[in-house]
């Protein structure tokens, strides 16, 4: 992930050099680029996750799941742990006025919660799982989890690869150009990239990969501009997630969970804006 980061980087210092020869700044208007990088925080709605394996095919209804920010503030500014943190990377361009498609990275985080009452369903073959205690057929029994003999989670993480296209409208300008307030809405969607940890039947599998589903989202924010080149920009997204086989064990293609969930983000970013050309030269044309 840090060497596309920094390839991304390195584009927009080339880009950015052409830029220089465009005399209009408009970060509404056609042939601006843009990239950020910043973090975010999640929540997601209960779910029923199906397990499905050697001896075993049994779902979990009810199940609730947090996020996991770093707590460690090093990480959020080290060179060698940035890329830890729950964060997004988004590079875009606004391919005509007021409109924008852009391609993101979104890295979350999904932690199952232990200590709620879940519900169990489904089969277990008799010694499959010694430590949970689980065997046989249930229907609808009701369970309580335990992290140190069963647990699921997306840490490395909940991975949402996506393309928006975003209504970009700039709502307020200072008379000198210097501070502008611009928002941003749109729809995305794009495939999940899962690193699954799974603890069950004694066995714990850690980050095992897979492109386990896929995800549907609209978003809003507001963007802070100063002096044509820089801004901060807070936020908010929502939408599905289906994961249709999110792989559990690394060494075996069968075993595999199912879930589909309702998710909310947050974040805040840092960000450029380069100006590749516009469709006139005028410094001082109105912006409506």
């Amino acid at each position: 992930m840090k060497q596309i980061i920094f390839l991304l980087a390195l584009m927009l210092c080339s880009t950015g050099l052409h830029a220089q020869f465009s005399k209009q700044k408009k970060s509404t208007g056609p042939g601006t680029l843009f990239f950020y990088w910043g973090y975010n925080r999640s929540i997601y709605s209960p779910s029923s996750i199906r397990f499905i394996g050697p001896g075993y095919d049994f779902k979990l209804k009810g199940v609730e799941a947090v996020d996991r920010p770093s707590e460690d503030f090093s990480e959020y500014v080290s060179l060698n742990t940035f890329t830890v943190p729950q964060f997004d990377v988004r590079i875009g361009y606004n391919f005509k006025r007021n409109w924008a498609l852009s391609f993101g990275y979104e890295h979350m985080k999904y932690v199952m919660k232990h200590g709620p009452t879940y519900y169990l369903s489904g089969i277990i073959s008799p010694g499959i799982d010694q430590a949970t205690g689980w065997s046989g057929t249930y229907s609808g029994d009701s369970v309580v989890t335990n992290e140190s003999t069963f647990h699921y989670e997306n840490t490395n993480g909940l991975n949402y690869i996506n393309v928006q296209l975003t209504n970009v409208f700039k709502i307020y300008q200072s008379e000198k150009g210097n501070f502008a307030l611009t928002t941003l809405m749109g729809v995305g969607a794009g495939p999940i990239l899962s690193y699954n940890d799974f603890t069950f039947a004694g066995e714990k599998s850690m980050e095992t990969v897979s492109l386990s589903g896929v995800g549907a989202s609209g978003h809003f924010g507001l963007r802070a501009e100063f002096f044509k080149h820089v801004f901060v920009a807070a936020n908010l997204q929502g939408g599905f997630i289906g994961q249709y086989r999110v792989k559990t064990r690394p060494n075996d293609y069968d075993s595999h969970a199912k879930q589909a969930f309702l998710y909310g983000q947050r974040d805040i970013v840092v960000g450029a804006l380069f100006y590749l050309k516009q469709s006139d030269k005028c410094n001082s044309c109105p912006n409506w």
